[in-house]
C-alpha cells in the first residue's frame, strides 16, 4: 500500500535509546527523518534499571553529550540521585552514574522528538524492508503502508522475535506487555543475516510501603552532584536515597531447591546470558561459596512507589520468587508490583557490519543498540548516535563518520563489534579502552567537539567554550611550571598542616602538584593565580600535571596505533595472495574486511608476524596497482 508518497532521507525503526539517539543525529544533520515506534507511550523506556552511567557507561554518556546528543541532557532532567564512582582510583576511571525518574525520562525525550525539525515521529510496527539491488529503499509496516527512504536505522532493542519467560510460562514479547517483532526477524533471517539469541533479565519491583527500609544502608546522592550534560546549569529534581542490602543462606537455599522451575536452568532459554550481569539463579550456582549477595532498592521515580531491586533478576514463577524475595531480612512483607523475568531475543552478528555500522549485505540499511549484541541504555544511545550521523552521511554523499579507539570509548566499543564480533551481550569496561587515560569523563567535549561542530551536532559557542577553556588551562599549565615556591615559613606551615614535607629551597610549584598528598586547590593558599580558574580548568590543569608521564607514555603508545591505522588495506584485497597467513586468518580476515592495518591486528588469531606478512603483502599490493 503505497499511499504516502513522500519520501524520507533516513528512517529510524524504534524508539528506544538508539532509535532516539539516531532520530535526533539524523535531522539535526539536516536530513527529513521518520521515527517508527511500537508504542508511542514507551519512548526510550527503561525497562530494566532505572540509571544511566555507571563503569564506562558514563564516559560513553558524556561523549553522547560532547557530539551533540541527548542522553545526558535528558538524564539532567530526570535524575533523583547522583553518584560519582571510582573516586580512590586515578581520574582514568571516575565515572558518573545517575538514578532517574524513568517516567519523567521518557516524557522528555519524547517532547525533544516531537519539537525537533526535520523529524516525523510514528506510531507503526515495521513487517518487512523493501530492498532492490542490495540497496534498502524503505520498509512495510503490519497494515501494509509503504514508507520510503535512502537509508534506514533498525534499532529493535530487545523486540526481534523477544521471547519473555517467567517460570514455565513462554511469552512472545519485546517486553513485559509489549508486542514482539516477529515478521521482521523473521525478515531478516531471510535475507541470509547471521543472527542468534542472547538473553538478559529484570528483578522485581516492589511496593516501597511494604518494605522495611530500615534494615537496609541508606546511600544518599552526592552533596554536590556534576550534571551529566556539559550544557546542564542546574538540577532541578529533588534527589532521592537508594539503600544496600544482603541476600542470606536461606535465599540461596530456596534458589537452589527450586532451580529446575527456573526458565534459565530448566531448559526453555536457549540465548546467551551475560557473564558480567548474571542472574540471581546465576550467582548461586557459578559463586557457590558465596554466603551473601548485595541488593540495592532503587526508587523508579519521584511520584510512584515502585521500587527498584536490583541484585534479584532471576526467572523463576512468581510463587517462588515472592519466597526468595520474603527471605530478605527487610523484605518479610514486601509485595511484587511486576513479577522479575528473563527476555531472549535476537541479534545480528556485528561481524555483518561495516565501521559505520552500515550492512555489508544490504547498502543503507545501519543497524544499532541491542540488535548488534550489545546490552545497556549507554552502549545503544552511543551506537544509535554513531549510525544516525552515518545514515545521514550517506545521504549527504559525505564521508563515513568513524572515531578511532584512540579518540573515544564509542570508537573502542565499535571497533570491538565489527573487528572481534560477540557471542554474548558486550557491555563497555573502562579495560576495555587502552587509552583511557585521555578518554576521560571530564575532557569529553575538549576532545569531540570539533568534530561534532564539523557535522552540525554542536553549535559555535559550545565550540568556542571548549576552545576557551583549553586555552585557560594552557596558560595555568604554564604558570604552575614557572612560578618557583620560596621556603618560607608560612609556605611550610601550610604544607605541615596538610600531610606534607616542607621544602628547604625554592621548588617549582609543579613539582609541589606533583606530590601525592597535595591537590591544585591545597596549592591557591601557596601561590594562587592573578586571577581565579574555572573549576573545569583547575581539573585539566591536576590531571595533566599529576599524571605528566602517563599521558606522555599514551601518546607515544597512540602514535604508533596512528601508524598501524594509516596503512590502508584496498578494497576487494585478495587475502589468498597473502603467502605466510594461516587460513584459519584468512577466512577471518575475509569475513571482516578490515579497513587498515591497525584493524586487522586486532582481529583474534592475529601475531606480530602474520602483520609483518600482512604488511608485505599490502606493500606489494600496493605497488602492483601503481604500476
Amino acid at each position: 500500500m503505497n499511499f504516502y508518497l513522500y519520501k524520507y532521507d533516513v528512517i529510524v525503526v524504534g524508539a528506544g535509546h538508539a532509535g532516539c539517539e539516531a532520530a535526533l543525529a539524523s535531522a539535526r544533520m539536516g536530513c527529513s527523518t521518520l521515527l517508527l515506534t511500537i508504542d508511542m507511550d514507551k519512548i526510550a523506556a527503561m525497562p530494566c534499571s532505572p540509571s544511566i552511567g555507571g563503569m564506562a557507561k558514563g564516559q560513553l554518556v558524556k561523549e553522547i553529550d560532547a557530539l551533540g546528543g541527548q542522553m545526558a541532557l535528558t538524564t539532567d532532567a530526570s535524575a533523583i540521585q547522583y553518584r560519582t564512582l571510582n573516586t580512590r582510583k586515578g581520574p582514568a576511571v571516575h565515572s558518573t552514574r545517575a538514578q532517574n525518574d524513568k517516567t519523567l525520562y521518557s516524557r522528555h525525550m519524547k517532547t525533544v522528538l516531537e519539537t525537533c525539525l526535520n523529524l516525523d515521529l510514528k506510531q507503526a510496527m515495521v513487517k518487512d524492508l523493501i530492498i532492490e539491488n542490495n540497496q534498502i529503499t524503505g520498509i512495510v509496516d503490519m497494515t501494509g503502508v509503504e514508507y520510503h527512504a535512502g537509508c534506514v536505522v533498525i534499532t529493535t532493542g530487545t523486540f526481534l522475535r523477544g521471547r519473555v519467560h517467567i517460570g514455565a510460562s513462554k511469552i512472545d514479547a519485546g517486553r513485559a506487555g509489549e508486542f514482539a517483532s516477529i515478521h521482521l526477524g523473521n525478515n531478516l533471517a531471510e535475507i541470509g543475516f547471521d543472527m542468534g539469541r542472547m538473553k538478559t533479565g529484570t528483578p522485581p519491583r516492589l511496593h516501597a510501603d511494604s518494605i522495611d527500609f530500615s534494615c537496609f544502608r541508606r546511600h544518599a546522592s552526592d552533596s554536590d552532584p556534576i550534571p551529566f550534560s556539559f550544557k546542564t546549569k542546574n538540577i532541578i529534581t529533588p534527589m532521592l536515597p537508594s539503600f544496600m542490602g544482603n541476600t542470606n543462606a536461606d535465599t540461596h537455599d530456596l534458589v537452589r531447591k527450586n532451580l529446575k522451575y527456573s526458565a534459565l536452568y530448566g531448559g526453555h532459554i536457549k540465548g546467551q546470558s551475560a557473564r558480567y550481569c548474571p542472574s540471581f539463579e546465576d550467582k548461586i550456582v557459578k559463586f557457590p561459596d558465596r554466603n551473601s549477595h548485595h541488593i540495592i532498592l532503587e526508587y523508579e521515580g519521584i511520584h510512584t512507589k515502585e521500587i527498584y531491586a536490583s541484585g534479584l533478576g532471576n526467572s523463576l514463577p512468581l510463587e517462588i520468587q515472592y519466597q526468595v524475595v520474603r527471605s530478605v531480612k527487610g523484605l518479610e512483607q514486601a509485595q511484587i508490583m511486576r513479577p522479575a523475568y528473563a527476555i531472549e531475543y535476537d541479534y545480528v552478528s556485528p561481524l555483518e557490519l561495516t565501521p559505520a555500522l552500515e550492512t555489508k549485505r544490504i547498502k543503507g540499511l545501519f543497524l544499532a543498540g541491542q540488535i548488534n549484541g550489545t546490552s545497556g541504555y549507554e552502549e545503544a544511545g552511543a551506537q544509535g548516535l554513531w549510525a544516525g550521523i552515518n545514515a545521514a552521511c550517506k545521504v549527504q554523499k559525505r564521508p563515513p563518520f568513524i572515531l578511532d579507539r584512540s579518540q573515544a570509548y564509542l570508537g573502542v566499543m565499535i571497533d570491538d563489534l565489527v573487528t572481534r564480533g560477540t557471542t554474548e551481550p558486550y557491555r563497555m569496561f573502562t579495560s576495555r579502552a587502552e587509552y583511557r587515560l585521555m578518554l576521560r569523563e571530564d575532557n569529553a567535549d575538549l576532545r569531540l567537539a570539533r568534530i561534532a561542530h564539523e557535522y552540525g551536532l554542536v553549535d559555535a559557542d559550545c565550540l568556542a567554550l571548549c576552545r576557551e577553556i583549553k586555552e585557560q588551562t594552557r596558560r595555568e599549565i604554564h604558570r604552575v611550571r614557572q612560578t618557583v615556591v620560596k621556603p618560607d615559613k608560612a609556605t611550610n606551615q601550610c604544607l605541615e598542616s596538610l600531610g606534607s614535607s616542607p621544602i628547604s629551597t625554592g621548588v617549582k610549584l609543579e613539582q609541589l602538584l606533583k606530590r601525592t598528598e597535595l591537590s591544585y586547590q591545597n596549592l591557591l593558599d601557596i601561590a594562587p593565580p592573578i586571577a581565579p580558574v574555572s573549576a573545569r580548568v583547575a581539573r585539566q590543569v591536576e590531571v595533566e600535571i599529576k599524571y605528566e608521564g602517563y599521558i606522555t607514555r599514551q601518546l607515544n603508545e597512540i602514535k604508533k596505533f596512528k601508524d598501524l591505522e594509516r596503512i590502508r588495506i584496498p578494497e576487494n584485497f585478495d587475502y589468498t595472495n597473502a603467502h605466510g597467513l594461516s587460513n584459519e586468518i584468512k577466512e577471518k580476515l575475509e569475513k571482516i574486511q578490515p579497513k587498515s592495518l591497525g584493524q586487522a591486528s586486532r582481529t583474534d588469531g592475529m601475531t606480530p608476524a602474520a602483520i609483518s606478512v600482512l604488511m608485505v603483502a599490502i606493500a606489494a599490493s600496493n605497488n602492483h596497482k601503481s604500476a
